[in-house]
């Protein structure tokens, strides 16, 4: 009876942040991407509304004792068993009925085809209730692993377990904080939904990215000094720092581009038509923000204090092979989009990722 329960956790889960999403207030806002007819699409954004009553729905229904504190961790395979199916017919179901954009069914099926879903009259779009949902159910697998170790150790626990949540927590509700500046990134106005947007945020992404508590919540506290937890956080905060900033930065920028961002005013080619920033966070290198995601990746896997064991590594190395070859395609992108003037942005700003490095 578990595994058929924790098999469908997830698949519950997800039909009530999308009920939730749907019904509860939010605002709207007018975002980057637009729709067919070339008018900027608007979201209903309520994020930060939706989290909380859900986790104040699975607190309640733990502390009452309906279900285990720990049942996520305890159900995790199946769990993931569930999304990982759930997340290929969601990105089935979106892909099938549209057109072809890609020769190779493969491709589309990877990539999607869609570009925009909008549902229940725009009140719940595709892309942002993915993001919504991964971010939630990475939230209650943080709560519940902490839970588990709590049970396992009591006033002996890690100190690094204990970090590490707190800092996954901080990157949810960083994402929740800043939900409309996410409008204006790659993932919400350049790409379609298909397995890689639609199975990655339903069974990669509340899975994947607590990996550095899978593989370390039931070892004992490795007793490291404060200075080792300290390091690990500064990393997580520098990168949080570049990451944050940079993608804030453009998004005043688009938003209002002869304002100031951190007493940084703007500065820019172009080539009459188009403009391209060539200062602060977008001076240090092409794709900053990129070295700010891996950054922070690299601190949780620090924090969980077992730096030799391979589990937690594998969170920044994903990044690294996810972002080192989407700057080659976005770089490829911009080159089309700007022509000429991004042969003179390559010449200000040279490097790709790593400042003075790459």
């Amino acid at each position: 009876m578990d595994e058929i329960l924790g098999f469908f956790t997830p698949i519950i889960i997800y039909g009530l942040i999308f009920l939730l999403n749907a019904v509860l207030p939010g605002r709207w806002v007018v975002g980057y991407a637009s729709d067919a007819k070339g008018d900027k699409l608007k979201y209903r954004l309520n994020g930060w509304l939706v989290f909380l009553v859900t986790v104040f729905l699975w607190v309640g229904v733990c502390y009452v004792g309906w279900m285990d504190w720990t049942w996520l961790y305890h159900t995790r395979y199946y769990g993931l068993a569930g999304a990982f199916i759930f997340g290929m017919l969601f990105s089935l179901a979106l892909v099938l009925p549209a057109p072809k954009v890609k020769a190779s069914f493969l491709a589309d099926f990877f990539l999607g085809r869609v570009e925009n879903p909008q549902w229940w009259g725009g009140r719940v779009d595709a892309k942002m209730w993915l993001y919504l949902i991964g971010a939630v159910l990475l939230e209650l697998h943080v709560l519940s692993f902490v839970a588990y170790h709590c049970t396992l150790y009591g006033s002996e626990a890690s100190p690094g377990i204990y970090i590490a949540a707190a800092l996954l927590t901080f990157f949810v509700c960083d994402y929740l904080t800043f939900e409309e500046i996410h409008l204006y990134t790659y993932d919400l106005f350049a790409e379609r939904v298909g397995f890689k947007l639609g199975w990655g945020c339903i069974a990669f992404y509340p899975y994947f990215y607590t990996i550095a508590l899978w593989n370390t919540v039931y070892l004992p506290n490795p007793n490291w000094p404060p200075a080792y937890y300290l390091m690990s956080i500064l990393i997580f905060l520098l990168g949080w720092s570049l990451s944050r900033g940079a993608n804030t930065q453009k998004y005043f920028f688009k938003r209002y581009p002869n304002r100031a961002f951190l007493g940084i005013q703007p500065q820019t080619i172009t080539d009459g038509n188009k403009y391209l920033l060539v200062n602060g966070f977008w001076g240090l290198s092409r794709h900053i923000n990129y070295l700010g995601e891996i950054l922070m990746a690299t601190g949780i896997a620090l924090s969980v204090g077992y730096p030799t064991q391979i589990g937690p590594w594998l969170y920044p190395l994903y990044y690294v092979l996810l972002l080192f070859p989407r700057q080659v395609d976005d770089d490829k992108r911009c080159a089309q989009k700007y022509g000429l003037l991004w042969e003179e942005y390559l010449q200000k700003v040279p490097y790709r990722i790593i400042p003075y490095v790459y």
